[in-house]
């Protein structure tokens, strides 16, 4: 069925990225569905794509869908109706192809900026941030659900909404995680491309904002006014909650001081939204054990204790997870990876109130020069000689501070490694 929202004359779209987190894949998946004739372009060849390609080549409208992977054809991104960009690409305002795009006259837009444009905002809770976004989105989602209050979660969580999109227009609440690249598809800051939409939630949540994403933005100022731009196209009386509104302490079964800011948090977000019980709320939490990535305890039978913490790419994110431990003197910390551009001094300096830090990855060398700790390369090798150093009753925590794209394809593939490393005990 076509969708009101699209415009009729869109007959060929080029989607820009396919991507291996589900963006590129919803996107395409759902203008096929509108009987739009796709282009997919990606410069990762074809084997490194099988899984999303596998499952395109299986929709009932493959007929539609052509693909270019290895490179990208600026006459692709010129000579068709519509451009849907991966938002992941760097820089985009100085990237040839979108820029031959907008010279052009082609609309360009995104998967997020898609799904916005299907849904009614008034019921939609928007959450940025650079440490906790992905954990107070999830609980603001379960506190809506306990309460009885129909809710789907989505954004930048993973997956997209696009394939689901009768079920989403009828919920009563949508709770969407934002990025900063997101944000500024959406409109967030004076440069935004030609034709962002200029969107902003009903309710738009702001956990913190630290440095990060230097790499793509080009520069910290940029990140953050990407950031602060969730709210400015908010309607007057439309609230911005930001950081901890304080209050009493919710039961929760996962650690750290941060988690019940997020939890406080979720809480004022979920009753901006709808008419909950906040009794009902905060004790729904007591089920909420979290996010796998994000302080996971491991099971262990050796006397140590593991901590899963990939999820943190920012030394703010590492930073928490070490204030959420009892005791920083037992802390063996595993930090380093992928550089994206921000300052490690933070992570360097508390290491050396801790029982050891083991560096890896593309930062490795730097964080141990800085820190005077070990150098260790692997995620292997770290994990070996952590656990020749520990005691019983110590932490090896995994809470890396930087990205995982020098040696992994995401931050999940980083921590089921580490998983798999510490189980072996």
């Amino acid at each position: 069925m076509s969708s009101p929202h699209l415009d009729p004359s869109i007959q060929r779209a080029t989607v820009f990225g396919l991507g291996r987190f589900g963006g590129g894949l919803g996107a395409t998946e759902w203008l096929l569905d509108q009987g739009i004739r796709v282009l997919v372009t990606d410069q990762a060849a074809s084997d490194a794509l099988a899984t999303p390609i596998a499952l395109l080549e299986r929709h009932p409208r493959a007929d539609l869908l052509d693909l270019r992977l290895g490179s990208h054809r600026t006459e692709d991104f010129t000579s068709t109706d519509l451009v849907v960009a991966n938002p992941a690409v760097p820089r985009p305002w100085d990237h040839p192809c979108l820029q031959a795009a907008w010279n052009s006259g082609t609309p360009v837009t995104t998967e997020i900026g898609l799904v916005v444009s299907q849904l009614d905002r008034s019921r939609i809770v928007g959450i940025t941030g650079t440490a906790g976004k992905s954990t107070t989105a999830t609980m603001t989602h379960h506190v809506l659900d306990a309460c009885g209050v129909r809710c789907v979660l989505g954004g930048n969580i993973g997956g997209s909404l696009l394939g689901s999109m009768a079920t989403v227009r009828d919920a009563d609440a949508v709770v969407l995680e934002l990025s900063s690249a997101m944000l500024w598809w959406l409109g967030a800051t004076d440069d935004a491309p030609i034709g962002a939409p200029g969107w902003s939630p009903a309710v738009a949540v702001t956990t913190n904002i630290e440095p990060n994403h230097v790499d793509w933005h080009g520069s910290e100022d940029h990140y953050r006014r990407c950031k602060q731009g969730l709210s400015r196209h908010q309607h007057e009386g439309e609230p911005h909650l930001q950081g901890d509104p304080g209050g009493a302490d919710v039961p929760l079964c996962i650690p750290g001081g941060h988690n019940q800011a997020n939890a406080r948090l979720a809480i004022a977000a979920a009753s901006c939204i709808a008419r909950i019980d906040a009794t009902v709320a905060a004790d729904s939490l007591r089920r909420f054990t979290g996010l796998p990535h994000r302080l996971e305890r491991i099971t262990s039978s050796d006397g140590l204790h593991y901590f899963n913490d990939s999820k943190s790419t920012t030394p703010g994110a590492t930073l928490l997870a070490i204030d959420a431990m009892d005791d920083p003197d037992r802390i063996h910390l595993i930090a380093g990876g992928y550089d994206k551009g921000v300052d490690l001094d933070a992570i360097a300096h508390r290491s050396r109130t801790l029982a050891g830090l083991y560096a890896v990855g593309a930062t490795g060398d730097a964080l141990a020069e800085m820190s005077g700790h070990e150098a260790c390369g692997t995620l292997e090798e770290a994990v070996e000689r952590a656990k020749m150093r520990m005691e019983a009753g110590d932490v090896l925590l995994l809470s890396p501070g930087c990205a995982s794209w020098d040696q992994y394809e995401n931050f999940e593939a980083r921590g089921d490694h580490f998983r798999s490393l510490v189980s072996r005990a």
